[in-house]
């Protein structure tokens, strides 16, 4: 089916969104996609339509719609220093999920999200407060606060770069998963850079980029098809 452009309202206003589903009927499990510090550009609208064409119906929110980037920037990592799992983000995720489980053909009961950099730093503290979501892929992120919320978290499928400040969040991340025997599966790319899953972006790293995604649709399969 073609793409659309959907609003989701949030306590604020409305967000604009991107989604996309598979052309078989339903019901889907389905996917919130979260951006990382660049927006919603074609990058993210890419890994929609990849996650559709593998079965899943997959909804991009702009967390940046309407609102000035650098000051959202500001108040987000505000919020994910100090009030890392019940900021503004998280809750504009949360309306985000609702709109996405009332869909016509989504499985309310099948939901999950992947999210990237700041995206997925927000993909693990929402996981902490959230049981409609099966399982998330953050994708060099930073963990929530304090870390050992993970213990609440849903199954987690994490993928990182070495070469990158992420590298030892996901070794603690790791550390903390293994402690709450949380289902996990997190790996570190020895080679990688931050950034090494957009294919538009100068830190692209194709092996390591195309063994995060299946590694990511195993582990998406086990909890959702």
């Amino acid at each position: 089916m073609p793409p659309e452009t959907l609003s989701i309202p949030v306590a604020s206003g409305e967000l604009s969104s991107y989604y996309t589903r598979p052309d078989e009927a339903g019901p889907w499990p389905a996917i919130v996609v979260i951006h990382e510090i660049n927006g919603l550009n074609d990058n993210i609208r890419d890994i929609a339509r990849r996650f559709a064409g593998q079965g899943y119906a997959a909804l991009a929110v702009d967390l940046f719609h309407g609102r000035n980037r650098a000051v959202c920037m500001a108040r987000f990592m505000g919020g994910m220093v100090l009030n890392s799992l019940n900021n503004r983000a998280i809750k504009d995720l949360k309306a985000t999920l609702t709109h996405l489980a009332g869909l016509p053909g989504v499985d309310p009961e099948r939901l999950g999200a992947i999210g990237f950099c700041m995206g997925g730093s927000f993909a693990i503290a929402w996981a902490c407060t959230d049981e409609r979501l099966k399982v998330i892929a953050p994708y060099y992120s930073m963990n929530p606060r304090p870390l050992d919320a993970v213990a609440r978290s849903c199954p987690v499928v994490g993928s990182f770069p070495e070469k990158d400040f992420t590298a030892g969040a996901a070794r603690k991340l790791k550390e903390a998963l293994d402690m709450s025997d949380v289902p996990h599966d997190i790996k570190i790319y020895p080679e990688a850079r931050h950034s090494f899953f957009n294919d538009q972006g100068d830190n692209y790293d194709p092996a390591a980029s195309e063994e995060a995604w299946q590694r990511t649709l195993a582990f998406f399969g086990e909890y959702l098809l």
